[in-house]
């Protein structure tokens, strides 16, 4: 109640921009993520920590809210409009080094959660209420749009596996409307909250399920295509067994971190989808009491 009663005194864009936020500490502070970081401490990471990872998310919060104003100035989708959040992503991944110094805490997120905080904004602009399926679909046709801006610079983790193996990487996802998002993690966590069990485990479970599939360019840098295999099947394998609220899933799910860690296998793209997936679970609710007058 005190949450909505906050957001109720919050314009459109800085209600956006904190409920991005809060999703990205929501992700970092679920537990037991496997070699992630989370509660228990730094997983596969020796060079984050929970604090670490909040104070980044909190300074994204300008970032997050100057996309939702562009959003809101532009009210329809354009190259503009991408070019503008470009702009802004890449400032706000400057301010986001600073406030870590420079380590990478957050530049995945900032390209996932920015496309769903400008197509939220977007949406809400037009006083439209879409689904999280359908903010998936409009954060997509954003991302399909080329910013003729972005500077040439060395290539990332990821994008030097992508080339190296010839996966598809975060831009496709996002071009194809967050597929691992609307066909595994979202469907996932609204399954499991279908059953009786506490929050955190459908949202664990909605992990898991985009562990399944996704090729996730963070675990294939550190550990390759044994890393990434064994993250996928043993994924699988907790969900198999009743999903991380039961306590064979639980069990299975300690011996899938024991591996990554190990491997030094992080889930970092899937760790980025899920906090997307809890944002647009968060603007869907939101958006659903607003037309029901709640």
């Amino acid at each position: 109640m005190m949450a909505q009663v906050q957001y109720q005194t919050l314009s459109d864009s800085q209600l956006l921009a904190e409920m991005a936020v809060e999703a990205l500490i929501d992700e970092v502070n679920l537990t037991p993520k496997p070699a992630l970081v989370d509660r228990r401490g730094s997983g596969a990471h020796a060079d984050l920590t929970l604090a670490l990872m909040e104070r980044s998310a909190k300074s994204l919060q300008p970032m997050f809210e100057a996309m939702a104003q562009a959003a809101m100035h532009h009210a329809d989708l354009c190259l503009a409009l991408r070019e503008e959040i470009g702009e802004i992503g890449r400032q706000g991944e400057k301010a986001m080094m600073l406030a870590t110094e420079g380590v990478n805490t957050h530049r995945g997120a900032i390209w996932a959660l920015g496309l769903m905080v400008t197509a939220a904004a977007l949406a809400r602009a037009k006083q439209q209420y879409l689904s999280a399926v359908e903010l998936c679909q409009l954060a997509g046709q954003i991302a399909r749009l080329e910013d003729r801006f972005i500077p040439e610079q060395g290539l990332s983790h990821g994008q030097q596996v992508q080339q190296k193996l010839g996966i598809s990487g975060a831009k496709l996802q996002a071009q194809q409307g967050f597929p691992s998002i609307v066909n595994l993690g979202l469907k996932q966590l609204k399954q499991s909250r279908q059953k009786p069990m506490k929050e955190d485990f459908a949202r664990l479970d909605a992990l898991l399920a985009m562990m399944t599939d996704l090729s996730d360019t963070c675990v294939l840098y550190r550990s390759g295509a044994k890393g990434l295999k064994r993250m996928q099947q043993g994924a699988q394998q907790v969900l198999d067994l009743g999903g991380s609220s039961s306590l064979e899933g639980r069990r299975a799910l300690h011996f899938l971190e024991i591996d990554l860690l190990r491997m030094r296998a992080s889930a970092g793209g899937a760790a980025d989808l899920l906090a997307a997936t809890l944002f647009i679970d968060r603007v869907e609710q939101s958006s659903f009491r607003n037309k029901a007058g709640v």
